[in-house]
């Protein structure tokens, strides 16, 4: 009997050989090796050959990037799923697309099978373009779907400001290595990240996975990413990184994020555009593959003296072409953010297309502004009847369309999709989540954990951190009472307790009205002042180490008044977090973002200007030590 779709073999091309002996795949089955199917040609010269054989739908589709999702075996979904719209031969045989960006993953074996199940499909269009698959991030504990996943089968790392709070280029790079090598053993072959927007606003809910605010530390860590993913140059081991969102999508007026129409407007009240660009800058020195500009509408904002247009950046010609083509020498793909050109509906719920300065405009005409701007490809769309009959009716040229298609496709090319697109689901197995990766990406989520506070008990002349010895009762919330039962014996309530550990997430107004807007962590960063009045009896009734997740800075002055230690993670495991209060593994965390003292100072401070809330609690890069006595530490 056949096997199971779980253990399908591996796919591989088939490949002919050229009278001078050269081995080729016969995408268009011709019987002969055209210059595109020619591996020794270059990039540029394979692009060209096959833009000038595709027709006009196959040029436009390549224009199109959409979600897509997996089936269950690794099977190919033919019906509209949670999130995708169209079965998946519809969009790759019918639409021509080759560019997916992949949802939920359960498995290495089941993502493989998938990649090579989509990969067989993709052959049977007329010139057998392959497909890319793409991902958000994918390697730490945020699960969004409008922004990343949670690690699942894959090694587990701290969020982007963890590996920001480690300050340490090296580790950036490793990650990305890392993270680099798992995502092609499956197939995906582009990473939607780095995302080097600077996190100057406290309350902007998508921080967690920037690399911090100092502009010239994230450059430094850009880079360092970019090598991991992409190596020198991109070739048949890389994946391509789509960095974002050009020109920095810190500066949200009001914190609030341009996902949604009240948070469409960027504003730059500090004049700092320019410090913004500066990570950009170097993604573009360091050859990343595409950029990818925000949803956001700049507001005020002026150029050596000429005012900005005040249309989102994907809609703005003077950000795209002057600036990015223009003053800075890109020429690599440029995609938009997510469903500009129509509205996204989601069950009951919508999310109106983010077309920030243009919603008068129709789909049609927001094509064609998207174009005039100078993107190359259309996020989270498929609509690609509507460019095609702009192409027809002389609204678009042609030759527009095949530049952008000649940016794409040189990509597959240098990435060697086209000469073999298939992965090995027996060693999708060893390398994802293998034991090496997880203890890295282990020991670093330790690293980045920051102590900020760390004070003397009332029966003791030493810090309550690290925690030494066994036999204390102890009062536990936020942790399984299994991932702390090394402390001690866990008790219900903390008046019988020697020590309280609680854990807590950072603080955020709930929003459901629009789709998506559940998973965004938004409004004010001060905790309710419920939790703070039980914190604080909690601690007078025995010491409190106060573990917080912050991926925004949420307000701890209060805490800072009784908590005998307070200590940030940004993204770890219990095991982590338990590692380092005990002193196994060393904190090394500084912290990426200033921690501000109150809403007051949040709301007094300019969006685009880093640490500018006058006297924060904790200054940014500010972390402490701990002592850890002579032969406690086993560092992992």
């Amino acid at each position: 009997p056949p096997r199971p779709a779980s253990r399908k073999r591996i796919m591989t091309p088939t490949y002919l050989t050229a009278p001078d002996g050269t081995r080729f795949r016969d995408l268009n089955g011709n019987g002969v090796m055209d210059p595109y199917e020619d591996p020794r040609l270059s990039a540029d010269e394979r692009a060209a050959d096959l833009v000038a054989r595709m027709s006009l739908e196959e040029k436009c589709g390549l224009m199109f990037q959409t979600v897509i999702e997996v089936g269950e075996e690794g099977e190919l979904l033919e019906a509209p799923g949670r999130i995708s719209k169209s079965p998946t031969t519809t969009v790759v045989r019918g639409k021509h697309l080759s560019h997916f960006n992949v949802h939920a993953i359960r498995s290495a074996r089941q993502a493989a099978v998938w990649n090579n199940n989509l990969q067989a499909l993709a052959a049977q269009t007329p010139h057998g373009v392959p497909v890319t698959v793409s991902t958000d991030p994918r390697h730490a504990f945020v699960e969004n779907t409008g922004v990343g996943f949670a690690a699942g089968p894959f090694s587990q790392w701290p969020e982007g400001l963890g590996l920001a709070a480690i300050d340490d280029v090296e580790t950036v790079r490793r990650f990305a290595d890392v993270a680099r090598q798992e995502y092609r053993a499956v197939g995906i072959r582009a990473a939607l990240h780095p995302q080097i927007d600077l996190a100057t606003e406290p309350r902007w809910g998508r921080q967690a996975q920037t690399l911090g605010q100092d502009a010239a530390r994230v450059a430094e860590f850009t880079a360092a990413y970019l090598q991991g993913f992409q190596g020198d140059a991109l070739g048949p081991d890389s994946v391509a990184c789509t960095t974002k969102h050009f020109p920095g999508g810190g500066p949200q007026k009001d914190g609030e994020d341009a996902h949604f129409p009240y948070g469409r407007e960027q504003v730059y009240p500090g004049g700092m555009f320019e410090y913004h660009l500066e990570p950009f800058r170097e993604a573009i020195r360091r050859g990343t593959a595409a950029m990818m500009p925000y949803y956001g509408m700049p507001i005020g904002l002026e150029r050596n003296g000429v005012p900005i247009e005040e249309v989102g950046f994907g809609y703005n010609r003077q950000i795209v072409t002057d600036l990015l083509r223009g003053e800075l020498g890109f020429d690599g793909v440029v995609v938009t953010d997510w469903e500009l050109v129509n509205d996204n509906h989601v069950g009951d719920q919508v999310l109106p297309a983010r077309a920030w300065g243009v919603e008068e405009l129709s789909p049609s005409e927001r094509m064609l502004k998207i174009l005039d701007a100078g993107a190359d490809q259309f996020g989270g769309e498929e609509c690609v009847d509507l460019l095609i009959d702009l192409v027809r009716a002389g609204r678009v040229t042609e030759e527009r369309i095949d530049v952008s298609a000649h940016r794409i496709l040189r990509v597959k090319f240098q990435l060697g999709l086209f000469d073999d697109p298939f992965v090995d689901p027996d060693a999708a197995e060893r390398i994802v989540g293998n034991a090496q990766f997880r203890a890295e990406g282990e020991r670093a989520q330790a690293r980045s954990l920051t102590v900020v506070q760390n004070r003397p008990t009332r029966d003791a002349d030493h810090p309550v951190l690290p925690l030494s010895g066994a036999g204390r009762r102890v009062y536990v919330e936020g942790f399984r009472p299994e991932d702390v039962a090394e402390l001690g014996e866990i008790v219900a309530d903390p008046a019988a307790a020697d020590l309280a550990l609680v854990r807590l997430g950072a603080p955020f107004e709930p929003r459901d009205d629009l789709f998506l807007e559940a998973w965004f962590h938004q409004g004010s960063l001060e905790f309710p002042p419920g939790r703070v009045y039980r914190m604080r009896r909690i601690a007078q009734q025995c010491p409190l180490v106060l573990v917080v997740n912050l991926d925004r800075p949420g307000i701890l002055t209060p805490f800072a008044e009784f908590a005998s230690a307070i200590v940030v993670d940004f993204g770890s495991s219990a095991r982590a977090v338990l590692d380092v209060l005990t002193g196994r593994v060393a904190p090394e965390g500084r912290l990426p973002v200033e921690l501000p003292r109150s809403m007051d100072a949040v709301r007094a401070a300019r969006e685009d200007v880093p640490s500018d809330t006058g006297d924060p609690l904790f200054a940014v890069h500010f972390g402490l030590e701990l002592a850890v006595p002579a032969g406690q530490r086993a560092d992992r």
